[in-house]
């Protein structure tokens, strides 16, 4: 039928035949499948818009009929919609997807749609399995209509007009996501969240709860054989890994069934009597955490027979007992002393109490909540209930561990302070010390409170929540937006709140004009008891909005009575770090507006700076006129040394050199350098390496190194002069042979190939730590670790000029103008050989030598030298310009940058030559290698971010009573830093070795320049 349309239309143009024709097929082949396809929710069959007369017989059509045809084939003859889907980003582990690939075959099999598919190196689905069902893979979802997530959709990422679906987490009020809400509606999106997918009886169809109980069953299993073991008890459940260890929930059953023959075979601890597992809830989060654990040998009882069973000698150990524990076994009402209804309970929670505390929590081993809780009903057990659970010697084996599946901060638990991460899944509270720890061996209840359990099975909850969705899409495509399902989970279309979700536009103003927690809390109507530390509030000035502030500001944030003025000079910046956090606010910065800086910091109860460096004595003399405390993560420079009197005078702390480096390279060595004095020995040498590099995985760049920030510091750095003493020597290194004399081989780890520099004045650092004359040590040094390659190519760079910050640049159009310029200082022309020549010729290497290859395939990866095969291009911004060094910048910048996914990593290395009492001779180290993420915080925005928090967090409450310009080596400073940062996964491991690197330390470079 489509080629007779095609010869019957001789009066229309060879393309008009051919769109025409195209549209006849697509049509028929719709029709037909809209006779054989009806909804699965409703039952109702879809066919096209009417087809007009033409379609049946076009040779007997007028030509104004054909135009017609033509035009409607177009416009509504396939009225379906594109779908796409997009790629997760939110978090490393979340690998989940809203369609299979079988259900996008389906659906393009069904309705002749266009699937896209964001392209995913990380998803459980491969992009060749969608390809092959045939989805188009591109990284552009614009052209779609409906695009499809599974977590919240970053603001920069949300296309104006297009129908989002996703878990927006928006419809409760979240804080957090109100500006994502916000721009839903600026941008005029439609706006469906899989949460309110509900029917008329409000039971959730699209949902992943089962696979939530599923993998924190799984992973609470685990945990309690951590536990167990730091108790001092192996038990079978050691045998079992994190839920995402395993390719399917099979496989992990079976490794559970495994587990539950050896707890048969040869039960549970005697000393922890009888295990008994309380399960919260009787929603689809329990009934997964019970089907996973009912492959285990089990006994279901009474919740109310848990006291007998747990005080019971003859309770068996060859099993596990379990309770399901709802609203009737724990609440009462507080004045008749039992439960009465759920419909008064719903109605008035006010009016009731739990008594979990009592009742369940002193007779379970472990409790799985999978409860949902808001803060208008009574918790299952406060911080104090806990406390005194903790305190009475009979529970020494109880309430050993809480899986949280249902996640909620500070709610059904009042002490789950956080949500925990799936590579660090565990924290303990002991309310009896009042302090939270990872470590099994101490006091505490464990908690799991990872919030994307379904991730860790993302192939079998994708195919769960893809089967529920599919039909919803179905509608979606046809535009039936009027479905009673779908309709009841839109929030937000054509720039305007849905009726049912008016309430959150309060909210919103809220949200956008900073107003106070408590007023926000108002706007939803939340009743309920609040966790409040009822003091006096308290008023930060963070200086600057960089990449480190974030830790900062969030771990600041955790008491709801600390409020923040970020003063930036990059509003964008600031602002973008304010959005969904209440009690903060952003200002303008001039550092040298003396009027408007005095009034901040006497507005502030203490000021951090984050600006540069050259920037903190001024700041520091408003806070010393204002009297006020203040926190730097930078080197105390000679100008602030300098203020150390006058700060003392006023009574004024001003904490410098308190992030990583400076930081906690203080506050570990000082620590092991106090441990030894106090052990009778003394430190007769001392070697500290620090450096901040790619991860491994992301260090296949020239340099094996990229920036998250301008490279400006780093690269003048390998210029300073450097000295220090090592091998009962003292050595200085100029600066301009910093990079030549570096050295080669640093083995803090066989995996890790390192090398490194010395940095600035090492000897300095004697008196700062206390270590008496720095001629009697063996050797003192500081240095800066890099990957090997890095200091021969950066001291390449320097003899090309590249970092030439005194000349005066000319404009060029190219970076290979701008090079040549550097090599031969006219513009002429210049071809790949002679470029090499020059090379060659500046680093006084003979032209075939292996380091010319090098620094020429790297000036070509660059783009500063011509090449077929270069990498991206980078932006000719040179011309902006005034010196070498600024242009050099402005292109590392662009190509050195990170990556969306990929991680940065920050290695602490110190070694200490330890003489004991006793005489004999020692070697201890102290090691930190901590990863980050560029979705969360990096390793360095970590590492700098949460020491000077926590600083400024200790002057708050007066915990520092010192004066004047300092740095952080004080006992009662470093130790209580130190154990926060653990309590963030920030952790220092201490060792005792049997040889050290110092024997083998060189430096002299790699021998390729003279």
């Amino acid at each position: 039928m489509a080629a007779l349309a095609s010869r019957a239309l001789p009066r229309l143009s060879a393309c008009a035949r051919r769109q025409l024709s195209a549209s006849v097929k697509r049509s028929t082949i719709a029709a037909k499948r809209s006779l054989s396809s009806s909804s699965a929710v409703s039952g109702q069959t879809y066919f096209p818009q009417s087809i007009p007369k033409i379609q049946q017989h076009p040779q007997s059509a007028s030509l104004h009929q054909q135009q017609q045809f033509q035009k409607h084939t177009h416009a509504s003859l396939n009225p379906f919609k594109s779908v796409a889907i997009r790629r997760e980003g939110k978090n490393r582990w979340e690998r989940r997807a809203a369609l299979t690939p079988e259900a996008v075959e389906n659906l393009i099999k069904e309705t002749g749609i266009k699937v896209y598919v964001q392209p995913s190196t990380k998803r459980i689905f491969s992009d060749d399995k969608y390809r092959a069902a045939g989805a188009i893979i591109q990284e552009d979802l614009s052209v779609a209509d409906i695009i499809l997530g599974i977590k919240e959709v970053p603001v920069k990422d949300l296309i104006p007009g297009k129908t989002y679906v996703y878990f927006s987490h928006t419809h409760k009020g979240q804080k957090y996501n109100m500006p994502m809400l916000q721009d839903v509606l600026d941008k005029k999106i439609r706006l469906i969240d899989y949460e309110l997918m509900a029917n008329e009886q409000k039971q959730r169809l699209v949902l992943f709860g089962k696979h939530a109980g599923y993998a924190g069953m799984i992973d609470g299993v685990h945990g309690l054989g951590q536990r167990l073991l730091g108790l001092g008890f192996s038990s079978p459940f050691l045998h079992v890994g994190m839920a995402h260890n395993y390719k399917t929930l099979a496989s992990a059953k079976i490794a559970l069934q495994s587990l539950g023959n050896t707890i048969q075979d040869e039960g549970t601890p005697k000393e922890f009597g009888p295990m008994t597992f309380t399960f919260t809830g009787s929603g689809n989060v329990s009934k997964g955490a019970q089907s996973v654990f009912k492959s285990l040998p089990h006994e279901f009882v009474d919740p109310k027979d848990l006291p007998k069973i747990a005080k019971s000698k003859n309770a068996r150990l060859d099993r596990i007992y379990a309770a399901e524990v709802n609203v009737e076994d724990h609440i009462r009402h507080k004045t008749q002393g039992v439960f009465t209804s759920m419909d008064e309970y719903f109605a008035h929670p006010e009016l009731f109490t739990s008594t979990f505390h009592k009742d369940i929590a002193p007779y379970s081993s472990m409790v799985i909540n999978g409860a949902y809780w808001d803060k208008r009903y009574p918790r299952l057990m406060t911080t104090d209930q806990l406390k005194t659970i903790q305190s009475d010697p009979s529970n020494q084996f109880r309430m050993l561990s809480i899986a949280d599946i249902s996640c909620d901060i500070g709610g059904s638990f009042e002490f789950m302070s956080h949500a925990t991460s799936i590579e660090d899944p565990f924290f303990y509270v002991d309310a009896v010390g009042g302090k939270e720890h990872k470590h099994a061996e101490e006091p505490g209840v464990q908690i799991m409170s990872v919030d994307i359990l379904p991730s860790e099975l993302p192939m079998e909850s994708s195919q769960h929540f893809s089967d529920s969705l599919y039909p919803f899409i179905k509608e979606l495509i046809r535009d039936n937006h009027g479905h009673p399902v779908l309709a009841g989970a839109t929030i937000a279309e054509n720039g305007s709140l849905k009726p049912s979700h008016e309430n959150l536009t309060k909210v919103l103003q809220e949200t956008h004009a900073k107003e106070n927690l408590a007023k926000l809390k108002s706007a939803l109507g939340a009743k309920g008891d609040s966790t409040t530390f009822g003091t006096k509030r308290k008023n930060v000035l963070l200086c600057g909005s960089g990449f480190v502030a974030g830790p900062l500001v969030d771990y600041l944030l955790r008491d709801p009575n600390v409020n923040i003025t970020i003063a930036s000079n990059s509003q964008a910046e600031a602002t973008s770090l304010a959005l969904g956090k209440a009690n903060t606010k952003v200002v303008p910065l001039d550092v040298k507006d003396n009027a408007k800086m005095a009034s901040l910091v006497k507005d502030s109860d203490i000021v951090v700076s984050f600006v540069p460096a050259p920037f903190h004595p001024i700041i520091a003399e408003h806070c010393i006129q204002e009297k006020k405390n203040m926190v730097t993560a930078s080197y105390i420079s000679p100008a602030m040394k300098a203020l150390d009197e006058r700060a003392q005078r006023a009574g004024i702390t001003i904490m410098n050199e308190i992030g990583l480096d400076p930081g906690i390279d203080h506050l570990s060595a000082m620590k092991m350098i106090d441990e030894v004095k106090a052990e009778g020995g003394k430190v007769t040498s001392f070697v500290s390496w620090c450096g901040g590099l790619p991860a491994p995985e992301a260090s296949n760049v020239p340099l094996s190194y990229k920036f998250s920030w301008s490279p400006r510091g780093v690269l003048t750095a390998g210029l300073n002069d450097a000295k220090f003493r090592m091998h009962n020597g003292f050595h200085d290194i100029q600066g301009k042979d910093l990079m030549k004399k570096h050295f080669p081989d640093v083995p803090i780890y066989p995996g890790f190939a390192l090398e490194g520099v010395a940095n600035r004045d090492s000897l300095s650092y004697a008196d700062t730590y206390g270590l008496g004359p720095v001629e009697k040590l063996d050797t003192m040094f500081r240095g800066t670790l890099r990957y090997k390659g890095y200091a021969d190519l950066m001291y390449s760079f320097n003899k090309l000029g590249l970092l030439n910050a005194e000349n005066s640049q000319q404009n060029f159009s190219s970076w290979p103008e701008f090079m040549d310029s550097l090599l031969f200082g006219n513009n002429s022309k210049h071809d790949n050989q002679s470029r090499t020549a020059a090379i060659a010729d500046r680093l006084d290497l003979p032209k075939n030598h292996p380091s010319v290859g090098k620094v020429v395939d790297a000036l070509q990866w660059l783009t500063l030298m011509p090449s077929a095969n270069a990498h991206n291009g980078a932006p000719f911004t040179a011309q902006n310009s005034t010196t070498s060094l600024d242009s050099f910048c402005n292109l590392l910048m662009n190509k050195l940058k990170y990556n969306p996914h990929e991680r940065d990593m920050v290695i602490l290395h110190h070694e200490f030559g330890v003489q004991l009492k006793d005489g004999t001779d020692q070697t201890r180290t102290s090691t930190l290698v901590s990863y980050g993420t560029f979705e969360t915080y990096t390793a360095m925005a970590k590492t700098v971010g949460l020491p000077a928090a926590m600083a400024a967090e200790m002057l708050l409450k007066g915990e520092i009573p010192e004066k004047g310009v300092l740095a952080p080596t004080m006992p009662h400073v470093y130790n209580t830093i130190l154990e926060k940062l653990d309590r963030e996964g920030v952790s220092v491991l201490e060792q005792i070795v049997q040889k050290g690197m110092r024997p083998m330390l060189k430096w002299g470079g790699s021998g390729v320049f003279k």
